[in-house]
């Protein structure tokens, strides 16, 4: 029975299995879930039953105390030392089987942040979501074992796919490991399972499971697609990569952070000091060390990121790209291939260098 509710496309208490540990994870909930409910009931029936056989009768007006039995303080010994051996047995092996990761595994870093998760694939690709507003997808090839190495940008967050039966904490400073291997092609839901933040409830995603075939294809073309982007789409990307959307909108609509509406170029007003224009200088300074200038009216809740100078000159592109204070004939050579930039990106040199002096 318990084999049949593990395995089968729906369970009552748990969303259906589809990697190669969940019927085993399944399997030890049920024996304890049965366990639990068998002695409770047990408990429960001989409390009343006990209570109506040994109620105080009329006429009785002295108690007999009760004598001692070893046979049943034997019973009440041994039969639970070995339902908790067996258990522990059962758990110990499972527990191993799900930590010992298979040598031949495809290995993907996960990045937590507040509040988005990120994927590092071996070809260097970053990847969260296909786009503005859509959830971050873990693209993974089914029956092939999958190592995730967990690391955080900020606090501690905790990397759970249900329908896996996986679950492992991401710590700040650290890097964690867990595996896992996916038996169906589908899409299978990823939560936060520590309370990170105050928008904890929005750091979800989805686990997209492909055949080989699709794939070895999806990743090449998304690799190929990241290798040659311009400088504002590389910007529009690390702008759902790495977890800006879920702080700063693009419609004026007051988040965490500051709007990114016509940001480049307008002055804000800082806390505790005077106010400052946006630009290259002050938008590279809010990205590595986001507390020493904090807008005013807003919490300073944004973590330090570690950028590389390209992919912060590609932010600025796409700040640049949706702001009314950059003219039009400056946004349409932003759009330039990446090829045609100058050496050191858009944000930081002009588009083309001045004519030398005869």
């Amino acid at each position: 029975m318990q084999s049949i509710l593990a395995q089968s496309a729906k369970t009552f208490w748990l969303p259906s299995g589809h990697s190669t540990v969940s019927a085993g994870v399944d399997n030890l909930f049920n024996v304890i879930m049965w366990i639990c409910i068998f002695f409770f009931l047990l408990v429960s029936i001989l409390l009343v039953v006990f209570t109506i056989m040994y109620r105080h009768k009329p006429g009785n007006k002295t108690d007999t105390a009760a004598g001692h039995s070893t046979s049943l303080e034997l019973t009440w010994t041994l039969i639970p030392s070995i339902i908790v051996v067996f258990l522990y047995y059962y758990g110990f092996r499972h527990y191993m089987e799900m930590t010992i990761e298979p040598p031949n595994s495809y290995e993907i870093t996960v990045v937590g942040k507040m509040w988005q998760w990120s994927f590092r694939y071996p070809t260097g690709l970053e990847y969260s979501s296909p786009g503005e507003g859509q959830l971050p997808e873990l693209h993974i090839p089914v029956n092939t074992p999958i190592r995730a190495v967990l690391s955080s940008n900020d606090v501690i967050h905790s990397f759970y796919v249900p329908a896996f039966r996986t679950k492992k904490d991401v710590v700040p400073g650290r890097f964690n490991r867990m595996w896992f291997q996916a038996t169906e092609v589908g899409r299978y839901d990823i939560f936060c399972a520590a309370y990170c933040g105050t928008n904890h409830s929005i750091m979800r995603g989805e686990v997209v499971v492909q055949s080989k075939e699709d794939f070895d294809k999806w990743l090449r073309e998304e690799t190929e697609k990241a290798n040659n982007l311009p400088p504002v789409e590389k910007g529009a990307k690390l702008y759902r990569t790495q977890g800006c959307s879920q702080c700063h909108s693009l419609d004026g609509t007051r988040l965490v952070g500051p709007s990114w509406k016509d940001i480049w170029g307008r002055t804000e007003n800082i806390a505790g000091g005077p106010p400052i224009k946006v630009d290259a200088a002050y938008v590279k300074e809010s990205i590595l060390t986001p507390q020493a200038k904090i807008v005013d009216t807003y919490p300073a809740s944004m973590p330090p990121f570690v950028l590389k100078d390209a992919d912060i000159d590609a932010l600025i592109a796409f700040m640049k790209s949706i702001s009314s204070n950059v003219s039009e004939a400056e946004k349409m050579n932003l759009n330039a291939p990446a090829a045609t930039q100058p050496a050191g990106g858009p944000a930081t040199q002009p588009a083309s260098a001045p004519a030398e002096k005869k």
